[in-house]
């Protein structure tokens, strides 16, 4: 199947981009989506494990499965005055 990630913030800084298309197995999960963005671009790797995941514009835990043309977007945390 295929997706479409949307990246964000310093996660869209981390990868260079922010947007990018995966082609995952039948089954997978954001979980999924976490391991392989961080295999792809390792600058990720240190900064996913503090994002939030959303699949089709609502937030999601690391079992979500997916579908195909499902859109995942990883949202790091927000900081602010």
């Amino acid at each position: 199947m295929t997706i479409t990630v949307r990246l964000f913030a310093v996660a869209r800084d981390a990868a260079g981009t922010d947007s990018l298309t995966l082609c995952l197995p039948a089954g997978a999960t954001t979980a999924d989506v976490a391991s392989m963005l961080a295999e792809r671009h390792h600058p990720l790797a240190r900064v996913l494990p503090s994002c939030a995941f959303a699949v089709n514009q609502q937030y999601a835990p690391p079992t979500t499965a997916l579908r195909d043309g499902d859109e995942v977007a990883v949202i790091p945390p927000v900081s602010g005055g």
